[in-house]
């Protein structure tokens, strides 16, 4: 999700250098010399380490990063701010523009494995479900059900086997009077349930479900 920081083109930098970016986005704004220098290079001594550093900065854009003598700050705006300030909002009930539901679509840094990161990864990956699902919600009690829909459909793509997004977009395609589609998600989910756990849906699920389920099956 380096891109979607918009934080830089990422072909005008070295390896080092979108790493550098990366870690002062997602550990920053302000990071400590010597702990940003161990953490990208763990397997190099303390000296090499703080080496690296002081020549992946003269590799990033002016302006970008204002260094003093023991720390380092990012001063360019990145996407990641945006999509943790959407997260805590859609937590609180405000409504969200679809530019700010937009930032909640994707992970933090796809592909990326390196061990700062990983902790902020699952992080940010459970914040933004858990913020798409809050979003599914209200927007199907304002009937907003484009918005609904959508943002329920990106939480079960983020985690498929997670039940309440599935819930929360079920009830979203029944409020909105889409009966066959909730049925049709149901049944996907318990399909993958029993196939993934061995177990069936939870009661809240089932019972939104069940009276549309048993006519189905009656005209059968």
């Amino acid at each position: 999700m380096l891109g979607r920081l918009g934080i830089y083109p990422a072909q005008r930098l070295s390896g080092a250098g979108r790493r550098a970016l990366a870690y002062l986005a997602v550990k920053g704004p302000v990071a400590q010399r010597s702990l940003m220098s161990m953490d990208l290079w763990p397997s190099l001594p303390e000296d090499r380490a703080r080496a690296n550093l002081r020549r992946t900065l003269w590799q990033l854009p002016p302006g970008w990063v204002t260094a003093s003598s023991w720390e380092l700050r990012l001063v360019v705006e990145v996407d990641l701010d945006g999509a943790h300030e959407a997260a805590a909002l859609a937590m609180t009930s405000t409504p969200l523009d679809p530019r700010q539901v937009e930032l909640l679509r994707h992970d933090l840094l796809p592909g990326w494995y390196e061990e700062w990161l990983v902790p902020e990864q699952d992080q940010f990956h459970l914040q933004r479900i858990q913020a798409l699902e809050e979003v599914c919600r209200r927007a199907t009690e304002t009937q907003d059900f484009g918005l609904a829909t959508s943002a329920g459909l990106a939480a079960v793509c983020a985690e498929p086997l997670r039940e309440s997004a599935v819930t929360a977009l079920v009830a979203a395609h029944l409020s909105e009077g889409n009966r066959y589609e909730a049925v049709r998600r149901y049944h996907e989910y318990a399909g993958f349930l029993r196939r993934e756990l061995d177990v069936e849906p939870g009661a809240e699920l089932a019972a939104l479900i069940s009276p549309f389920a048993r006519r189905a099956e009656t005209r059968s």
